[in-house]
């Protein structure tokens, strides 16, 4: 059970998925990418309870999906998927690429953040003349 998790609460312990999910949703990994994803795994489950306060009530379905989502996106700028723009020049030797990750950042997608329940804005306002504030 995870710290931040309500004791009288069944909530999957961080990391949220392990290498075999993401290699299940990806492809099957080498020695390497399973030792870089195991680390990445853990970093994404705790950016997911860091940034999105409500992630206890997510299934373990859902947290084991966009966990391995964000580590699949940062370990894409390693692999040609990950290339956004590609410049080719064939006898002046050319080639340029352009990765959509290329810092290879664990981040959440805002669909992402609607499935976790985290990130809603709600609009309000406050009264200047008594402080009130109205929804």
């Amino acid at each position: 059970m995870a710290d931040d998790a309500d004791p009288g609460m069944n909530v999957p312990a961080p990391p949220f998925a392990s290498a075999d999910d993401l290699a299940s949703r990806w492809h099957e990994l080498t020695d390497a990418e399973r030792a870089k994803a195991e680390t990445m795994l853990a970093d994404a489950s705790d950016k997911i309870i860091t940034d999105c306060p409500n992630w206890a009530q997510a299934s373990e379905t859902t947290l084991r999906r966009i966990c391995c989502a964000m580590v699949k996106r940062a370990m894409l700028n390693e692999d040609v998927a990950g290339v956004t723009q590609s410049t080719q020049t064939a006898n002046g030797f050319t080639e340029a690429n352009s990765y959509s990750n290329p810092d290879g950042d664990l981040y959440l997608t805002k669909s992402e953040k609607r499935s976790l329940g985290c990130g809603v804005q709600r609009m309000w306002s406050i009264d200047l003349s008594d402080g009130s504030v109205n929804p």
